[in-house]
């Protein structure tokens, strides 16, 4: 009874400061090269449009719900938010059903669509990659779970190619003793690729952490976020048909990271080919040579971010806040 009353406690304080704080801001906005102005405004702000959760995470804007989605990773919940009605729970459970064997029970990570305009979710407490059945139904079905007979440790971000091809990382968030977790069947942190025809391959095995995932607008490049704190970088690879090759360093935080909290977490492509990642300090704007334009400064620790279909909004998760700042 007590856990019950605790859960109606806390849905209640993050939709009454939801619905009362809208306006209200957080942080700034670091200019280091002009052409950050093409990219955020002057005079752009970061607005909190909730609050209250345990680590927000995996936006993804739905246009037919006219809303954004995220997922709260450490209670296990999917929410909703969009500007007529607030927030709302979208799911719950959202990533652990206990269905495999787990011990953190985390909820989902990173969220997208398919071709088929399909939620499609990185179960972190399930192990799997999983898709929702219908936007009223409510349940998950498997999209692939295990490589090699293997489960995974704890899928995180995802993103799909216009062919339709898959590709997601496998850190050991999920898992209690992370790579050391009795728990974990994998040797190593993969990033795969699932084909649209169905085929699974392991095609990056030698990253410590591999986190948010994304690719260039041509479809010829796969962006790999490393979160690991001795080692912060962004990695890049040429796309082939066998899987990715020519991997190297396309941007170094180390140096950033020794004065701002934060690490390489989500990424999403801007239609110009522009870089916003997540990282340490907020948000990074970074061009395609590899330039850092600015950063986006959340206060908070930043986990993902996503662009609305307009690009008007880049909508931003950030430990305990949802915000989004106009572009």
């Amino acid at each position: 009874m007590k856990t019950n009353i605790l859960k109606i406690l806390l849905f209640g304080v993050i939709t009454t400061l939801t619905a009362q704080e809208k306006k209200e801001t957080i942080g700034s906005v670091e200019r280091i090269n002009p052409e950050m102005d093409i990219y955020v405004p002057k005079g752009s702000e970061v607005e909190i449009l909730a609050r209250g959760f345990g680590w927000s995470e995996g936006p993804v804007w739905v246009d037919q719900l006219n809303a954004v989605l995220f997922s709260d990773v450490r209670n296990n919940k999917a929410y909703r938010w969009d500007d007529k009605n607030g927030l709302s729970v979208f799911l719950d459970p959202s990533g652990f059903t206990g269905i495999v064997p787990a011990n953190k029970k985390a909820g989902s990570n990173g969220l997208t669509l398919n071709s088929k305009n399909e939620l499609v979710l990185a179960m972190h407490g399930d192990r799997r990659i999983a898709k929702l059945k219908s936007w009223d139904e409510k349940t998950f079905e498997t999209i692939v779970n295990r490589y090699e007979g293997n489960l995974f440790s704890s899928p995180n971000d995802l993103v799909y190619a216009k062919n339709g091809d898959l590709y997601f990382t496998d850190p050991p968030y999920g898992l209690k003793g992370f790579n050391n977790d009795e728990l974990k069947e994998l040797p190593y942190n993969g990033v795969y690729k699932l084909s649209s025809s169905g085929i699974l391959s392991l095609i990056i095995d030698d990253l410590s952490i591999p986190n948010g995932i994304a690719i260039s607008n041509d479809q010829k490049t796969l962006y790999v976020n490393i979160s690991d704190r001795k080692d912060m970088k962004i990695m890049a690879y040429d796309i082939t048909s066998k899987g990715v090759t020519n991997g190297r360093v396309f941007f170094d935080g180390n140096e950033l990271a020794k004065k701002d909290n934060g690490s390489f977490d989500g990424l999403k492509i801007h239609p110009s080919g522009t870089i916003f990642t997540t990282g340490p300090g907020g948000v990074l704007v970074i061009k395609p040579d590899g330039t850092h334009l600015g950063t986006i400064r959340t206060e908070k620790s930043s986990a993902n971010c996503a662009f609305d279909s307009s690009f008007k909004y880049l909508y931003m998760t950030s430990h305990m806040y949802l915000t989004r700042i106009k572009l």
